[in-house]
């Protein structure tokens, strides 16, 4: 039995993985705290983390049946993410770890990203029984990735934003807008009435090789486009409509990129993850494209596309499962290490 926290940015969350099952997995939100400045404050964030962390790990044993004594090994999110708001989770599991004499194992937040798709059913577990090669999208607003992902714990990168992330674009955009924070979900509630083809955005790198997303572009684009229209605010068809538009304008560029990739590898699997994923277009969008052409579509649920302490908790224990304590690398597993800010998913030895 394994418990592990996720604290990398404003959700506090812990969660209790036995043999692959997800016992419990409690998250703490702090969307409201953060709606009043329109963005995540740093500062509050890591104070929200400090207070919230005993309640939502006791809230996860005891929703799981269990106590800290059944622990056979404890993990976290070592980064990337907001540095103080990961050491607070980090030093938590390792001191966790340390006076139950466990293992601590530190989890890259997108690496268990790509996991993730294949958490599924009730009680939630992790079916690596029926992994397949694959061709995974992580997209959130903190990051836009494509990875072939070639088995287990082996993947390599094909491709990440240059610029703003597909999250970033829709939470920026939709403050242009005048939506609440976060703008993404505002945007997906207004876009489902809206016309899609209303207005003509750009798809910034659709049809140019390589594997890299730009969203910068786009932001600026919608800007530019109020600016000409002051106007169109006011109108609440218009305002869907425009909803619709730039959401079609990221959800075309985010399906076509990962179709593309892999329509080029000997892959029959297509996997999607992150807060984005939680995006009613891109999962339909997603699937027409995946039955187009053949391919089997996994898609992260919805209780797995933000940041969740399931995820790191199901790849940590099954690194533990497939080699031991001794075989996750010793950075990963010292009860003195810190918390990698800027931690890049690097791809894995060939």
């Amino acid at each position: 039995m394994l418990l592990a926290i996720e604290t990398s940015c404003d959700e506090t969350s812990a969660a209790v993985i036995s043999n692959g099952v997800v016992l419990s997995n409690i998250v703490s939100s702090q969307t409201r705290l953060h709606s009043e400045y329109g963005g995540v404050v740093p500062e509050l964030a890591t104070r929200e983390h400090l207070r919230n962390l005993p309640p939502v790990i006791k809230a996860a044993f005891d929703a799981a049946r269990t106590t800290p004594h059944a622990l056979k090994a404890v993990a976290a999110t070592q980064g990337p993410g907001l540095p103080n708001a990961l050491m607070a989770g980090l030093k938590t599991a390792q001191c966790l770890a340390f006076a139950l004499n466990v293992p601590f194992v530190g989890v890259h937040h997108h690496e268990a990203h790509l996991y993730s798709p294949w958490i599924s059913g009730s009680p939630p577990r992790v079916d690596f029984e029926s992994f397949q090669p694959n061709v995974s999208l992580i997209v959130s607003g903190g990051h836009t990735i494509l990875a072939h992902v070639r088995g287990e714990l082996d993947h390599v990168i094909m491709g990440a934003t240059l610029d703003d992330a597909a999250g970033e674009c829709f939470d920026k955009t939709a403050k242009l807008i005048g939506l609440p924070y976060p703008g993404g979900p505002e945007m997906d509630r207004l876009a489902a009435e809206g016309n899609p083809k209303a207005y003509d955005f750009p798809r910034p790198l659709l049809r140019e090789p390589g594997h890299d997303f730009s969203f910068a572009g786009l932001k600026t684009s919608v800007r530019y486009f109020l600016e000409r229209n002051p106007g169109i605010l006011k109108n609440e068809q218009s305002l869907r409509d425009l909803c619709a538009s730039v959401q079609a304008a990221i959800v075309d560029v985010l399906v076509a990129k990962t179709l593309k990739a892999a329509r080029e590898l000997p892959v029959r699997c297509v996997t999607a993850s992150g807060g984005v994923t939680a995006n009613r277009r891109l999962r339909q969008e997603l699937q027409a494209a995946c039955d187009r052409n053949g391919l089997k579509l996994r898609l992260a649920q919805p209780a797995h596309c933000t940041d969740n302490a399931a995820m790191i908790g199901t790849l940590a224990e099954r690194k533990l499962q497939l080699g031991g304590a001794n075989s996750v690398e010793p950075s990963l597993t010292d009860l003195d290490a810190d918390a990698l800010p800027n931690w890049q998913l690097a791809a894995t030895a060939a």
